[in-house]
This record gives C-alpha cells, structure tokens and sequence, in this order.
C-alpha cells in the first residue's frame, strides 16, 4: 500500500483522463504506486482480461508520488507480462491508461480527479485503513454517483468497534451493495470448489453434519517468514492476519446451508448465518487457543533470525507468528463439532488445507480388525487436490483393515485469485466480497481471544523457524464443569 498523503500535487488534466465509454468500467486505483497494485491488483486484472477478452476496463492510477506516464504505462505492461497475458491485450491497456498525480486528502483534487474519470467507476483503495477512513469522509461530503463501487483491501477496522465505525461511515458514500471488502481467498478456485463438493453431489451431502463429522481443521501454515511485513504483521500477528479474515470466511462457506441458486444476496446471508453462530469453543478462549513465535532456525537452506530480531519488528508488542482457535457453531447442523482454525510462518512443512475427520462406524462387525484411524476428507487449498481416506480391506487376509486414498485433482484455476475477485467487483456482483455484518461478526468472534492474549492469560510458546511448531496443538479441550 502506499504511503499516506499529505504532499499538495498537481490537478489532473481533463485531456488526460476521459470519461470512460457507455460499455467501460473505470478502475481507479487510489494509491496507485504502492506495493500492492504492482504485485497483486495489475497482475490479477491481466488474468482476468487474458481470460475475458471482451471485457473492456480502463485502468487510472492515483497517488501522490512522481510518475511519468511512461513509467506508469511500463507498470501495467510489466505486471500483465507476469501472467502472460496476450499482447492485444496487454497493448489495450497500456494504450488506454493513465497515471494521476494528486493528494487525495484534498477536497479539490480529489473532485477533480472523480470529475475526470466517469462513470461507471470502481474506486479501489490500496490505501493505509486510516487515509481510506478519510478520503470517504471527503467523499461523503463531495457525493458521488449510484454508479460508483468502493473496494476495499482488509483489515477492516482494528477490533469490533472500529469495524462499526467504518462501515457507517462507508454507508454515508454509498449503499452495502457498492461495497466491497476485498478477501482474495474467496477468489481461490479450492474455496469455490466447496460449493460442488457441498452441493453437486449425493456422497457427502447427507454426512455434512455434526452427527458424522468429528472434528474440522482449517490450516493456512506457510514456509515463509516475515519477509519485509513488520510495518503490518507486527501490528496484525497471524490471529487477525489469517484466522480472523480468511479462515473464518473459509469456515462460513464449509459450514453454510445449501442455497437455492447461487444469488449474491442468498449466499452471503447463509454466510453470515454461520458466523452469527460462531463462538469460541466452549466460551472459554484461555483454553480454546493457543498462540506462539519461531525463534532462529533453518528453511531449506535458508537461515532466518528469532522473530523479534527481524527488521523493524517492535518485542514490546508481543506478536505471534502461529495461532490456533477453536470454535463451534451453535446450530443444529454443527452443535458439539469443534472446528481448528490454524496459521503460522517460518514453519517446515507447509499445510494449507480443509481436514474433515468423520465418527468411527457406529459399529464393526466382529472378526474385522485393524489400526483405528478415522476416516478423512481432505480439501487442499494450495496445490488443488482432493482426497477420501477410508478404511477397507487390506492386501491378503480379508478380515484386515488398512486406510485407503482416493485422490483427485482439481482444476488449475482459470485466473489468479485477485482476477475473480475484481471480474465479480467490476460486474458489480457482490458474491465474492465481504458483507458490512460479516465483517464485524469476525471481529466478536476473535475478540475473546485478543484480550485474553492481551492479559497475558495464554502463553506466548516458541517454535524454530523451519520446525513443525510446538508439540501437542490440535486437541480439543474437555467440556467445563
């Protein structure tokens, strides 16, 4: 994200930014010179246009800082180059786009800029949380059109009470449909995929519940470190970088009913059903959590340093690298499943799945014999793959039992995560994004925890950087007295 702005800069120049045509959506990128529209915002839109060829968007860049036309140009045609995007279509773009210098948090500028760009327009912030609070308040008081989207990366808000108020104050712009709170992992192809394997098919629908299903653990662990993130991780940890965003939007889809059709307004409400229902395991967090930091160690042939060595990293505030959260979901479907929603970095092996661990059989039949290891289905999020552990008869005697896998892999996604996202954003279909309610739902549903770590009430553990982290997490706690 860019840096905040508070430089007075030059007007645009209506020459420079035409309105877009009847059949165009502008995509006007405020913070255009930051780290994330180059690495993840261009290259995503270059896939989705490598894919859609007949879409038509027209790319404005906004910010502060000195860029020549030229240079902006060579942004877009280096970031669209890195998905191997057809020529035409990299040459399209790059002839249409523009790069604007302005200061955002000055009324004048910031009108004149909106002014330039048309409609419709997809204002999409990639902008620190508090410079974005105000340019919507500006945004507030100058009015735009009802053909005006406003995207939005996360964190959405830093606790509960600052996700109210920013959604108020993003309701003052324009109404909850135009909003749209960007979580790229619901563009992942495996995340989506769980609406077939929930809802296509008679084999695992009807032991979708909590009468056959023992436990699910939701884990996003990565071999990469801190990799130059303090400015944001330091401050985030991975309970609210992962757990409290992506993991729970990925629990909501694992968990919700069946949808009639696949309406904006209807899955996200059966979404935030679940959430609604989401509580920490047994409402005690001390004993539902657990919370860790890698010391120095080895990835690969990679050396990395204690965590609170790592440049620009402040001891003081404690943050964790590895977190684990367990939960429940109080309806009929879920009561007495506990879900594991798991993330942490430095670590050896990476794992970035849904595991479902089914109920023994409600009886063997005598004579059978063999090891006692539930059954699985496992959901990998990173490679696409999925697999069905059971238990049949082994090789030579019959009466044996021995785990079997039945593998399948799933198809590459069509685009990066960040092309599905922003394809559903410049339709304006809000299925893909996250809704005002759910956005504050994920803020209760962590809180508990936050300020138990914050009282020091669950040890901080350690871990070595390219370890498998600390040992014994992943059970469930017994039920209070």
């Amino acid at each position: 994200m860019s840096d905040e702005q508070t430089t007075p800069a030059s007007q645009p120049s209506d020459a420079a930014v035409a309105g877009s045509s009847d059949d165009t959506t502008t995509l006007l990128i405020l913070g255009a010179s930051g780290d994330l529209t180059s690495r993840l915002l261009l290259p995503g839109l270059g896939s989705l246009l490598a894919v859609e060829t007949d879409r038509r968007v027209r790319v404005v860049g906004a910010d502060r800082a000195d860029m020549s036309q030229e240079e902006w140009a060579d942004t877009v045609r280096t970031a669209f180059a890195s998905v191997q995007a057809p020529a035409d279509v990299v040459d399209a773009a790059c002839a249409d786009t523009v790069y604007v210098k302005a200061d955002l948090l000055e009324p004048d500028q910031l009108d004149a800029l909106l002014t330039s760009v048309g409609d419709p327009v997809v204002l999409y912030f990639a902008l620190p949380p508090a410079i974005s609070v105000q340019v919507c308040q500006l945004l507030e008081q100058r009015g735009v059109s009802d053909q005006t989207r406003l995207a939005l990366e996360k964190p959405f808000g830093t606790d509960l009470e600052s996700a109210q108020a920013l959604n108020q104050q993003l309701l003052k712009v324009v109404e909850e449909n135009s909003i749209y709170r960007v979580d790229h992992f619901l563009g992942r192809s495996t995340v989506l995929n769980l609406l077939g394997v929930r809802f296509a098919n008679r084999v695992l629908q009807p032991v979708w519940s909590s009468e056959h299903i023992e436990k699910v653990v939701i884990s996003y662990d990565e071999k990469l470190a801190l990799e130059e993130r303090a400015g944001y991780y330091d401050k985030a940890g991975a309970l609210v970088d992962m757990i409290q965003s992506h993991l729970l939007q990925i629990l909501a889809f694992f968990a919700m009913e069946a949808p009639a059709s696949l309406d904006e307004d209807e899955v996200r409400s059966l979404k935030a059903e679940v959430l609604t229902a989401t509580r920490v395991w047994g409402g005690d967090p001390v004993t539902a959590s657990r919370r860790a930091r890698y010391t120095a160690g080895t990835i690969g042939a990679r050396s990395v340093p204690d965590y609170v060595a790592e440049e620009g990293v402040d001891p003081a505030l404690n943050t964790e690298t590895l977190a684990e959260m367990i939960v429940e979901i109080d309806n009929d479907r879920w009561r007495g499943t506990p879900f594991i929603l798991r993330s942490g970095k430095a670590l050896g092996v990476p794992c970035k799945r849904i595991e479902v661990e089914f109920r023994p059989p409600t009886s063997l039949p005598r004579g059978l014999h063999g090891p006692d290891v539930p059954d699985k289905f496992i959901l990998e999020l990173k490679p696409a793959e999925m697999i069905l552990s059971l238990s049949i008869n082994a090789e030579g005697d019959p009466f044996d039992l021995e785990q079997k896998e039945l593998h399948a892999k799933l198809a590459d996604s069509r685009m990066l995560p960040y092309g599905e996202v922003l394809g559903r954003i410049l339709d304006g279909d809000p299925l893909l994004s996250i809704r005002g309610d759910v956005a504050e739902d994920c803020w209760r549903i962590v809180e508990p925890v936050l300020s138990a770590w914050k009282a020091d009430e669950v040890p901080m553990q350690e871990y070595p950087a390219g370890s498998a982290g600390p040992d014994g997490w992943g059970t469930i706690p017994p039920p209070k007295m």
